[in-house]
């Protein structure tokens, strides 16, 4: 098995190299995109706006997040690769971007109640402290609540990177040039399953381990901050 292993990275390290740039570049991209989405959703979840007794903003913001969170991402990754083409005709010269917008927003759902929990977790007295010193409701959130929820959220959304790296996975469903779908190529080309996997396996742990080791360091340095 060793020997195969040494032969199989001799001679399709370039594959390994190209799907882990990929799986790098797609969870970047995921999660950036993420974060906007999920920005927008947070600030509908916590919108006080009403129309009669709803509050529009935060219902539809609160039905997507449940109906993302309660359904298989890949649920969601058919439902895209196959509907959003047949919506969108143009779409279907490129389905590569019916994954990464599927992916986009399902993180974006998970990125909401980060942030949304991140808000939260601030002191309701610092807003009252804000309001008594005749600051306006952006600038109390941009100014005293946010600072001091962006060192709860910050950990939360790097983990959320090193969740998306192992999720992207699911995506070698269509093939989108990640690391599982480097394995499927090599699979087919030398017939070893057990080898080519056990290589794809360590480059996941050495992405994720790592990205672990740097939250670990940023959280550190948060708490020391305070």
């Amino acid at each position: 098995m060793i020997n195969n292993i040494v032969r199989i990275l001799g001679k399709y390290w370039n594959l390994f190299l190209i799907g882990t740039g990929n799986t790098l570049l797609l969870s970047a991209i995921t999660v950036a995109f993420g974060v906007l989405i999920g920005s927008l959703l947070a600030v509908m979840r916590i919108s006080k706006l009403k129309v009669g007794n709803c509050r529009p903003l935060n219902l539809l913001a609160t039905i997507y997040v449940e109906l993302i969170r309660g359904t298989p991402l890949l649920l969601q990754l058919y439902f895209f690769y196959f509907l959003l083409p047949m919506l969108i005709p143009a779409l279907s010269i490129n389905k590569n971007f019916s994954i990464i917008l599927a992916l986009c927003l399902n993180s974006g759902a998970y990125v909401a109640e980060i942030i949304r929990a991140g808000i939260s977790a601030v002191d309701k007295g610092q807003t009252e402290a804000a309001r008594s010193l005749g600051l306006n409701g952006r600038q109390t959130m941009m100014k005293v609540i946010f600072p001091q929820a962006i060192k709860n959220i910050l950990p939360a959304l790097c983990n959320e990177f090193v969740s998306v790296i192992k999720e992207t996975s699911l995506a070698s469903t269509f093939f989108v040039g990640d690391l599982m779908t480097q394995y499927k190529t090599i699979n087919g080309a030398t017939y070893l399953s057990i080898e080519p996997l056990i290589v794809v396996g360590i480059i996941y742990f050495v992405l994720t381990f790592s990205l672990s080791k740097v939250i670990a360091v940023l959280e550190r340095r948060l708490k020391t901050s305070d």
